[in-house]
C-alpha cells in the first residue's frame, strides 16, 4: 500500500505552543513538507526573530538562528555568504519585518541577497499584546487603535503592502502572496514556497513568499469567523497571487532541483 500523507521528518511531532487557529502552524507544516520533498534537510538554515515566530525552532528538526526582534534579514545575508551551498530561510511576522526590521529587509532585497523569506502577516502584533501593526487594516481594532486604525489620525498612517513595496526593488526575483485560512489557499501557498526554495537552489536573487494567517485570538474572534474574516477583508486589501516573477525560465522546472 503507497503511503500518500504523514508526518514530516523535518518537524518535530510536539504540542504546539500556538493559538487555536493561529495560521503559524500550518505554514510550519507546509514548510516542513518542502523540506522532506526537495530533499534539504541537511543544508537547510531557518531564522526566526522576536514575536510569535520565537517559537519556530522548537519544531523545525533542522538548523536555526534565531536574531535580534527585526534584524533577521542581515543574519540570513550573513549566513548565506557564508554557506552559500546551503538552503537559507528568513522566517518574520508583519510586526518584526514591515517595523523594526523594515530597513534590514529592503536593502536585503534591493542587494538581491539570494535567500527565501516568508512573511507572515497576520494583520496586527500578535505576541506583545495586540497593537496595531504596520500591516493593520484600516477601520481594524488594536489595543492601540481602540476605535479602529484612522489613516487621518497622527502616527497611524496606512497599511503597509510589504509583498508590492519590495517587488519594485531590481535585487527582488520571486514575490508572491498566499494565505493559509483554507485548504485551497494553503495548497496555492506551498506551491508559491516550492517556487521560491527552488529558486534560490538554482542560484536566483531575493525571494518572498508573503502568507495572510489568522491571529483569532487578537482579533477578538474564533478560528472560524478569523478564516471568514481573512477572506472577506485582508484578501481585497492584500490581494493573492504572483506579484513578482523575474526567475529565468531555465529555471523554472518541477522536481527536485537538487544541490
Amino acid at each position: 500500500m503507497k503511503q500518500v500523507h504523514g508526518h514530516p521528518k523535518s518537524l518535530y511531532p510536539i504540542p504546539t505552543k500556538y493559538c487555536g487557529g493561529c495560521g503559524h502552524g500550518v505554514i510550519h507544516r507546509i514548510i516542513t513538507e518542502l523540506v522532506d520533498e526537495l530533499e534539504i534537510r541537511e543544508k537547510a538554515i531557518i531564522t526566526n526573530p522576536v514575536g510569535c515566530a520565537i517559537w519556530a525552532d522548537l519544531y523545525f528538526d533542522f538548523d536555526s538562528v534565531q536574531p535580534a526582534h527585526g534584524r533577521t534579514p542581515a543574519a540570513a545575508t550573513g549566513i548565506k555568504r557564508v554557506l552559500p551551498d546551503h538552503v537559507v530561510i528568513c522566517y518574520q511576522g508583519d510586526g518584526d519585518m514591515a517595523a523594526i526590521g523594515t530597513a534590514e529587509m529592503v536593502h536585503a532585497a534591493n542587494r538581491g541577497e539570494a535567500f527565501t523569506s516568508i512573511f507572515v502577516n497576520n494583520a496586527i502584533y500578535g505576541m506583545t499584546g495586540g497593537q496595531m501593526a504596520p500591516t493593520t487594516l484600516v477601520g481594524q481594532k488594536a489595543t492601540t487603535a481602540p476605535e479602529g486604525r484612522d489613516p487621518g489620525a497622527a502616527g497611524m498612517g496606512y497599511p503597509i503592502r510589504v509583498s508590492e513595496l519590495l517587488a519594485g526593488l531590481e535585487g527582488s526575483r520571486y514575490i508572491a502572496r498566499g494565505a493559509v485560512n483554507s485548504p485551497a489557499h494553503a495548497r496555492k501557498t506551498k506551491q508559491y514556497i516550492r517556487k521560491a526554495l527552488e529558486a534560490q537552489i538554482r542560484g536566483v536573487g531575493f525571494t518572498l513568499v508573503e502568507i495572510l494567517s489568522p491571529c483569532p485570538t487578537n482579533w477578538g474572534m474564533d478560528p472560524i469567523q478569523s478564516a471568514i474574516w481573512l477572506e472577506e477583508q485582508m484578501i481585497p486589501v492584500f490581494p493573492l497571487g504572483e506579484i513578482k516573477n523575474t526567475i529565468p525560465l531555465s529555471t523554472q522546472q518541477s522536481g527536485n532541483p537538487g544541490l
